[in-house]
């Protein structure tokens, strides 16, 4: 398999090269030249398939090209190591609980899965590859998912920029406190300032000369493809639990910041997964809500909400689900609604759902869940994606619905260490400067 930029401007590339340098020449987002839908006979049988065999078929229809199967199939059974649960909420909505990994944050799967493939290809070329150094901005769960999958892995230094007090103390304890092969830079600025330094040091020829650089948020294949298992567990978990739903009744709402998650979504759709149709969920930061409205894309300025990890103003994954869609809006309107949640009306389908249920939600769950109760139609079954546990956003849940929320032992462990983070302003010169003093480290 090859893979090209959605730019348009750089070589084609081989998955290696892909995942090693993660943005494209161009600054353009990687993408495979082909999605394979897998056979009939994988659908028929998939509800009676187990985790690890449902998600080793979809890796093979990306990756097996590529890759050793036998290898594939350690990668796989090694990233996911946890359970993935679909919970019935109510009659016609489920929520797929994907906080049951190490960091209690969906993205769990795809950092555990970058870091070992990383781990791999390093592991073929030791001399080629020695010191990767990994590049990654978060709003919230992705620093802790990537520090935690590269801990202590040889040949792999991991940066985690995150904006300074935009993140909830607990997620900010998950990547501050490790040390080792982590190092964790507090930007003064937003998410979107992370990001943008990121993606400059991708750019910078000097940086390039004196460092192997690379990133492990969503715009690595090797970070969001993996995400599109879960989608398929999902389906197979509804398909066992309620086999009176047809496949075309389903609709999954994805919280969406900077839209990976739901474009691994979108290509499980394209390889045949029987979805109906996603539904994009965002906070205030709505940018894709109001394209699905106007058909014109204006990014801005993010602004924080009780659901952070979604305070993405500009999401770099836009350029991919164009990219699939072939710039159509008319097409991308037709398998992707969207919602938009204040932090009022985020607050108040908590508490609803809490008081009618008995489900906790966090706040980003709560804006896929929102979307189910406001866009399901009758004939229709929902899915949202819970993507981290209640606990990481502690004092905001409690606040809100007046209730008490239960650490999990293996995020109190985190709250025990000492924070180390280098202080670093939205400057790129600054970064640089940096970067390149750990080139003689």
């Amino acid at each position: 398999m090859k893979y090209y930029s959605t730019n348009g401007n750089a070589p084609l590339a081989s998955l290696r090269h892909a995942v090693v340098r993660g943005l494209a020449e161009d600054r353009g987002l990687y993408m495979p030249e082909h999605i394979h839908r897998l056979p009939d006979e994988f659908y028929a049988d998939m509800a009676s398939m187990s985790f690890h065999d449902i998600a080793y078929n979809v890796a093979s229809a990306f990756f097996g090209e590529d890759i050793d199967l036998d290898v594939l199939h350690d990668l796989v059974r090694d990233t996911l190591s946890f359970p993935i649960p679909l919970v019935p909420v109510s009659d016609r909505i489920f929520s797929l609980e994907l906080f049951h990994g190490p960091t209690l944050a969906f993205k769990d799967v795809g950092a555990r899965f970058m870091a070992r493939l990383l781990s791999f290809f390093i592991r073929q070329n030791p001399v080629a590859d020695a010191t990767v150094n990994v590049l990654v901005a978060t709003s919230g769960d992705t620093g802790s998912a990537v520090a935690n999958g590269f801990l202590g892995v040889p040949g792999i230094r991991v940066f985690v920029l995150y904006p300074k007090g935009k993140v909830s103390p607990i997620q900010e304890c998950q990547f501050t406190t490790l040390g080792r092969n982590i190092t964790a830079v507090e930007v003064d600025g937003t998410f979107d300032d992370c990001q943008r330094l990121v993606k400059s040091a991708f750019m910078d020829d000097t940086l390039n000369h004196h460092l192997q650089l690379t990133s492990a948020n969503s715009i690595n294949v090797a970070r969001f493809l993996p995400q599109a298992f879960y989608y398929f567990w999902a389906v197979a978990q509804l398909r066992a639990l309620r086999p009176d739903v047809s496949l075309g009744q389903i609709v999954i709402a994805v919280p969406s910041g900077n839209f990976g998650n739901i474009c691994a979504g979108l290509f499980g759709r394209r390889m045949g997964l029987p979805v109906g149709r996603f539904i994009a969920a965002n906070n205030a930061n709505d940018v894709f809500f109001q394209y699905l409205r106007s058909g014109t894309y204006s990014p801005r300025a993010s602004v924080q909400t009780i659901a952070n990890a979604m305070d993405v103003g500009d999401p770099s994954n836009f350029a991919r689900i164009l990219d699939l869609y072939g710039q159509s809006h008319e097409a991308i309107c037709c398998d992707i609604s969207g919602a938009t949640f204040s932090d009022g009306q985020i607050g108040e389908t908590m508490r609803r759902c809490l008081r009618e249920t008995g489900y906790q939600l966090d706040p980003h769950g709560a804006c896929g869940y929102g979307a189910l109760c406001d866009g399901l139609r009758d004939s229709e079954v929902g899915i949202f994606l819970e993507t981290a546990h209640p606990a990481k956003f502690k004092d905001t849940v409690e606040r809100i619905c007046e209730t008490s929320v239960g650490i999990p032992a293996r995020l109190e462990a985190f709250m025990q260490g000492t924070k180390k983070s280098v202080p670093m302003s939205a400057r790129f010169e600054d970064f640089q400067a940096f970067l390149l003093a750990q080139s003689d480290v």
